[in-house]
């Protein structure tokens, strides 16, 4: 039997998985690393509001499912100035000392990198970024209308990222790299695929360029339509698409793309994760994703959520017990 780890590689890379990936199964995530705790401090439901670096004033009410900007506190007021509101954090300067890191070198220490893949964390793309900074009404306007200074903004934000990837990269060596990003809504792109392109696109060249270049397995999170986009995140070598919606095409994506990328969702959280959810309802979910998706290969069964847990628990058991029904049944073990 394939471990955790080994099962995740066959399914993503076109070999021969012995089981469908159980969801996260995959994943070990370090947790605390100097980059993350640097800038965004830490995060909890309930906790008090908290400034980051960039200067955003983040909220986490006790019964949300996340953290969220403060909409009444807008960091740039005119993009085509921003560096007048805005100072990159310098991760450089702050997050490389070696006595930083021990935390985190004692998780890597004890990880069994022989069953699952010792992963690190890189919330906050470029696109959430720019709406941390000036509000989402605000970020999608200027698209438009300032698209040369997005451009010099977004860029920024791509280089603080590669800074941040190659911290963790060298201190690290991970396998792999859950990389938080969402581009759109369950029906489209939040901006025209051609804006996206010109503005987004480029700001993730260098630093998943660097990525791939290490060896690093990119799994980027995006639970978005983003069928329009998906030859572009073939061409940043983002290995796996975290949390694609059912919304997508995905069979017809499937398809297109030939196992060039690997996709990992496919379950409807209005489905399965509702509080008045069915036992019925959530196996019969799961099975259609496992029959219709996973058995094409290259295919993860899963929730759409950067990370792992259902909002009700109850879901998660019911999905779990489901995938290991069809894999049994499907791979007769």
């Amino acid at each position: 039997m394939l471990t955790k780890k080994q099962n995740f590689l066959e399914t993503i890379r076109g070999g021969k998985p012995d089981r469908f990936v159980k969801q996260y199964e995959w994943l070990n995530l370090l947790g605390g690393d100097p980059v993350n705790l640097y800038v965004r401090g830490k995060r909890y439901p309930g906790m008090d509001p908290v400034i980051d670096k960039w200067g955003t004033r983040v909220l986490w009410p006790a019964n949300e499912p996340g953290p969220t900007p403060d909409p009444a506190c807008q960091v740039i007021e005119d993009v085509s100035c921003w560096r007048d509101f805005v100072k990159v954090p310098d991760l450089i300067a702050n997050c490389d000392a070696a006595q930083l890191w021990e935390p985190v070198m004692e998780q890597v220490a004890k990880a069994d990198r022989d069953d699952r893949m010792m992963t690190v964390f890189a919330p906050t793309g470029v696109f959430e970024r720019l709406h941390y900074l000036m509000g989402f009404e605000d970020t999608l306007c200027n698209f438009m209308l300032e698209p040369e200074a997005m451009e010099d903004l977004a860029m920024a934000i791509g280089e603080y990222r590669y800074n941040g990837f190659k911290l963790l990269v060298e201190h690290t060596h991970p396998d792999a790299i859950l990389s938080h990003d969402d581009w759109g809504s369950k029906q489209n792109l939040f901006v025209q695929p051609e804006l996206w392109r010109q503005i987004i696109k480029p700001a993730y060249e260098k630093g998943y360029g660097y990525l791939h270049d290490q060896g690093v397995v990119i799994v980027h999170h995006s639970d978005s339509f983003c069928e329009p986009i998906v030859e572009d995140m073939i061409d940043l070598h983002i290995d796996v698409w975290q949390g694609v919606l059912p919304q997508n095409d995905i069979v017809k994506l499937q398809k297109q793309v030939n196992g060039r990328i690997a996709f990992q969702g496919g379950l409807d959280a209005a489905v399965v994760d509702r509080a008045d959810s069915t036992e019925a309802e959530i196996r019969a979910n799961v099975r259609h994703a496992c029959e219709t998706y996973a058995r094409n290969g290259y295919f993860i069964p899963s929730i759409t959520y950067g990370g792992p847990g259902t909002i009700h628990p109850e879901a998660d058991k019911y999905i779990d017990d489901e995938i290991d029904q069809c894999s049994k049944e499907f791979f007769g073990n």
